[in-house]
C-alpha cells in the first residue's frame, strides 16, 4: 500500500507556503532534522544555522526566519517528485525577490525521509556559490 510518501510530501509543501506555524509542525516528527549545505547563504544571511534539530526550530524557520530574507513573490516551481517507500525526492526552482529588493533564483534537490506519515529528515541540496551571488552579490567571491 502507498500512503502516497509523494502526496504526505506535496501536503507538506502547502503547509510550508503557508507560513503556518501550526500547519507546518503537523507534517514533522518531534526529532525531525533539515540538514542544507554548511555555510549556505540562506543561513549566513539570517545568521543562523545550516542543520536545523527539532520541530519547533524548523516549525521556526519555515514560518518566520524564512520570510525575512524572501519577502516576496516566493514562486516554487516543481520538476519532480520521486517516491521509493518512505524516501522522496524533489526537484525544484525557487524565485522570489530578497530582502534588499533584488531577484533571486536557485535549483534545489530535497530528500525527504518519513516515519509514519511525517517527515523524520530533510537533506537539501542546492548550487550554493549561485545562492551567495544571488544573495549577497559578487563581493563573496562566489
Amino acid at each position: 500500500m502507498r500512503n502516497d510518501s509523494r502526496t504526505i510530501v506535496q501536503n507538506a509543501w502547502r503547509a510550508f507556503a503557508s507560513h503556518d506555524a501550526d500547519r507546518i509542525a503537523a507534517v514533522f516528527t518531534e526529532d525531525a532534522e533539515w540538514l542544507a549545505p554548511a555555510g549556505n547563504a540562506t543561513a549566513v544571511a539570517l545568521e543562523g544555522p545550516s542543520h536545523i534539530v527539532g520541530r519547533a526550530a524548523i516549525v521556526r524557520f519555515l514560518s518566520v526566519d524564512f520570510s525575512r530574507l524572501f519577502v516576496r513573490d516566493v514562486t516554487v516551481t516543481f520538476h519532480g517528485f520521486h517516491a521509493d517507500g518512505e524516501r522522496v525526492i524533489v526537484e525544484e526552482t525557487m524565485t522570489a525577490t530578497l530582502a534588499d529588493g533584488r531577484h533571486y533564483a536557485n535549483d534545489y534537490c530535497f530528500v525527504f525521509k518519513l516515519r509514519n506519515g511525517l517527515i523524520h529528515r530533510v537533506r537539501e541540496y542546492a548550487d550554493t556559490a549561485r545562492g551567495h551571488r544571488m544573495i549577497f552579490g559578487d563581493a563573496l567571491g562566489a
